[in-house]
């Protein structure tokens, strides 16, 4: 039985197989998912789990050098915002609209489906290299 870490079995697996520059979304419960994209879905109901401990997570075992995020989080939710920002300081922010940001999941490895309910709360996680 695995002792530290993420213990999600399919979270850990997509980590495991990423490398320079892939990508990785954590979404609000109503991101939609492209059919071409693999969906973990940790949701369990509203608010639970929350997206920001789902990233707190994520960041602890993914090393990331860039992130996107939507332009209208800025407006609809900076509490959220600056949660993110306090927890990736050193890292480049790129900020495009909802629906680029929706394209955009095409490319990533997975998307994991939070229980999160505030408008906005998703985040593409770039992954760096670790040497």
């Amino acid at each position: 039985m695995k002792k530290t870490g993420i213990l999600n079995s399919d979270i850990s697996r997509v980590l495991s197989y990423m490398r320079h520059t892939d990508t990785l979304c954590i979404g609000d419960c109503g991101l939609p998912c492209p059919e071409e994209t693999e969906l973990i879905d940790v949701s369990l109901e509203k608010g639970l789990p929350c997206f920001t401990k789902v990233l707190r997570v994520v960041l602890d075992d993914m090393k990331v050098e860039k992130i996107v995020l939507a332009e209208e989080t800025k407006e609809k939710n900076p509490r959220l915002l600056k949660e993110i920002l306090d927890m990736l300081p050193d890292v480049t922010v790129v900020f495009v609209p909802h629906e680029e940001l929706k394209k955009k999941l095409t490319a990533c490895k997975a998307v994991i489906r939070t229980g999160e309910v505030t408008p906005y709360a998703n985040i593409i996680l770039q992954s760096a290299c670790i040497f």
